[in-house]
C-alpha cells in the first residue's frame, strides 16, 4: 500500500534540511534509495534488518523493501487559508497525505531569521493549526450548504447529515482539530470523502540543536505540554547532525560519528519507524530465489486483504496462506527446513497477518 506523508512547518524551520537529510541518507549501504517525482516529492525506503536477513538465507536475484514518500511542502505562513504565499497550492499537497510530519524550531540561532521575529514552537504550531482548521471549516461549511438546501424537501438522510457537519462545525469554530473529535465510525464516513487537513494523524518533530538531540530543551518542554492532550508523539531531531551524517559515504564513518555524537541511529530511522506507528502499518515478506520483498499493510488485515496489497487478483481468487513467523524463518534458515520442522501453518481467510510474517498466498481467478 502506497504511504505519503507531508513534511509541514513554518518557514525556516528545517523542514528543508530533514527532507534534503531523507533524500541522501544512505544508512545500511544502500537502504535508502532516492528518487526525485517532482522538486518537492522523494520516495525512500523503508529501513528493515529483517528483510537484509532473509535476502542473506535465501540469496535471492532482486530485494525489495518497502517505501514511503515524503512531501516536503513549501513553508506555511499566516493567512495560507487564505491563499496567501500560495497558501491554497500547499494545502491542496496536505489533502493528497495519509500523515503530516510537523517540523517545530526548537533552537536558537542569530544566523537564521524567524518569520515571526523570535523562537516560539508552540505559537508556530498553533499557527499553523489555525490555518488548517480555518481550511476545513470552510470545506466542511461549503459540504453543510450543499445539503441543508436539500434538507428544506424534508429529506431524514439529508438532516442527519447536516446534524453530523455542525458537530464538526462547532469543533472547528472552537479551534481544535477535527482528529481531537470523538465521533461513531458512522459519522466519520460523512466527511471521508473531505480528506480533512486537520483529521490527519500528526507527528511533531522538535528540530534542535547538537547538544539537545538526545534529551531535549526548554523549547520541547514548551512542545510537549502544549500537545499533553494530543495523543500525538514527538520526535528529536537535530537536522545539522543529520546534514553530516547524510554527506558520510561510508555506513563505518557514519556509525563512528553517531557514536560520538552518543547516538546510536541516525534520525530519520526513528522518523519512519514512528510514521509506521503514528498510521498503525506494519509488515510482512515473501520470499523466493526471484525476489525478497517487504510489503505493507494496516495492523488487523486479513490474509485476503494482505494478499490484496500485491495484487487484487490475489485477494479476490484468495485460497490459502502459507505462512512462517519471521523468528521461525531466521531460526531454521529456509523455508524447507521450516515445512520440515512443522513451523509453516496453512491459514485461510481469518487469519489476521502478524508483523514480521513470511507469506506464500495461493489463489485462483
Amino acid at each position: 500500500m502506497a504511504v505519503k506523508c507531508g513534511i509541514v512547518g513554518m518557514p525556516n524551520v528545517g523542514k528543508s534540511t530533514l527532507f534534503n537529510c531523507l533524500s541522501k541518507a544512505k544508512a545500511q549501504s544502500a537502504n535508502f534509495p532516492f528518487c526525485t517525482i517532482e522538486p518537492n516529492v522523494g520516495v525512500i525506503t523503508v529501513p528493515d534488518v529483517r528483510l537484509e536477513k532473509l535476502s542473506e538465507l535465501v540469496n535471492p536475484e532482486k530485494v525489495q523493501a518497502t517505501t514511503i514518500e515524503i512531501v516536503d511542502i513549501a513553508g506555511l505562513v499566516k493567512g495560507a487559508s487564505k491563499g496567501e504565499g500560495l497558501g491554497n497550492k500547499f494545502l491542496a499537497n496536505i489533502r493528497e497525505t495519509n500523515a503530516i510530519i510537523h517540523v517545530l524550531r526548537c533552537f536558537d540561532d542569530d544566523n537564521i531569521v524567524h518569520v515571526d521575529g523570535s523562537v516560539n514552537p508552540v505559537r508556530d504550531k498553533e499557527t499553523i493549526d489555525f490555518e488548517l482548521q480555518i481550511k476545513d471549516l470552510e470545506v466542511v461549511e461549503k459540504k453543510r450548504d450543499k445539503y441543508q438546501k436539500i434538507v428544506k424537501s424534508g429529506d431524514k438522510e439529508a438532516i442527519k447529515i447536516v446534524g453530523i457537519l455542525d458537530k464538526y462545525i462547532i469543533h472547528l469554530q472552537k479551534g481544535e482539530s477535527v482528529r481531537s473529535l470523538e465521533m461513531t465510525d458512522t459519522e466519520k464516513e460523512v466527511i471521508a470523502d473531505l480528506y480533512l487537513l486537520t483529521d490527519k494523524p500528526v507527528l511533531y518533530v522538535c528540530n534542535v540543536d547538537e547538544v539537545s538531540a538526545k534529551d531535549g530543551n526548554k523549547y520541547v518542554e514548551q512542545v510537549r505540554e502544549a500537545i499533553k492532550t494530543e495523543d500525538a508523539e514527538i520526535l528529536l531531531i537535530a537536522t545539522s547532525i543529520e546534514a553530516e551524517i547524510a554527506e558520510l559515504e561510508d555506513l563505518e564513518e557514519q556509525n563512528l560519528f553517531l557514536d560520538e555524537m552518543g547516538l546510536e541511529k541516525p534520525g530519520v530511522h526513528y522518523l519512519i519507524q514512528a510514521t509506521y506507528r503514528l498510521l498503525n502499518l506494519q509488515t510482512y515478506f515473501t520470499a523466493g530465489e526471484k525476489e525478497v520483498r517487504a510489503w505493507t499493510i494496516t495492523k488487523g488485515m486479513k490474509a485476503p486483504q494482505a494478499a490484496g496489497v500485491i495484487h487484487s487478483d490475489f485477494e479476490k481468487g484468495f485460497i490459502r496462506a502459507e505462512v512462517i513467523a519471521y523468528k521461525n524463518f531466521v531460526a531454521l534458515g529456509s523455508e524447507q527446513a521450516c515445512k520440515d520442522s512443522g513451523k509453516l501453518s496453512v491459514e485461510g481467510k481469518q487469519y489476521v497477518v502478524q508483523d514480521g510474517d513470511v507469506m506464500h498466498f495461493r489463489f485462483n481467478v
